[in-house]
């Protein structure tokens, strides 16, 4: 098998077992791994319009977040609230148990970091970066990790 295959059958297999990995880990707090992305985005950027949250959001690109921002209204964890300066506009905001599941999601994206640090103990980290940004860098995901690492740039140390 040519190397060329080779990598293509290890990014299918490596992103099935992290979706797999993450499905299950997100599951024991009740929430899918697009709803815990939405939860970290908003605990980290919040509060945010619909449109900037699903400018950010990489683990479901190229739909509207609105299902994923209605399931978690219903369950209590985000709240929609008019904008200070326009209230044709709506704002979202976690919710106390919001922020209380946004912080368990921390905790398990931790764990899956560390099984990932594990995993890349002795790899050329700075290649393996500059790959995946090259793989990612005009697909819907890319652009959506572009304009969070942006926002991130942005925000106060």
């Amino acid at each position: 098998m040519r190397t060329v295959e080779q990598l293509r059958y290890l990014i299918l297999a490596a992103q099935r077992e992290g979706n797999r990995r993450l499905t299950a880990m997100m599951s024991e707090i009740g929430v899918t791994p697009a709803q815990s992305e939405a939860l970290r985005i908003i605990a980290d950027h919040g509060p945010l319009a619909l449109r900037e949250l699903g400018d950010m959001i990489v683990c479901d690109t190229g739909t509207s977040p609105s299902r994923i921002v209605d399931r978690l209204v219903a369950a209590g964890l985000v709240r929609r609230t008019p904008d200070e300066h326009d209230r044709r506009q709506v704002r979202l905001t976690l919710t106390p148990q919001g922020r209380d599941k946004a912080h368990r999601v921390a905790e398990i994206e931790n764990q899956l970091y560390d099984l990932l640090d594990r995993a890349t103990e002795g790899t050329d980290i700075d290649a393996l970066i500059t790959f995946l940004h090259a793989f990612t860098r005009q697909s819907p995901a890319g652009l959506a990790l572009a304009n969070r690492l942006a926002a991130e740039e942005r925000q106060p140390k």
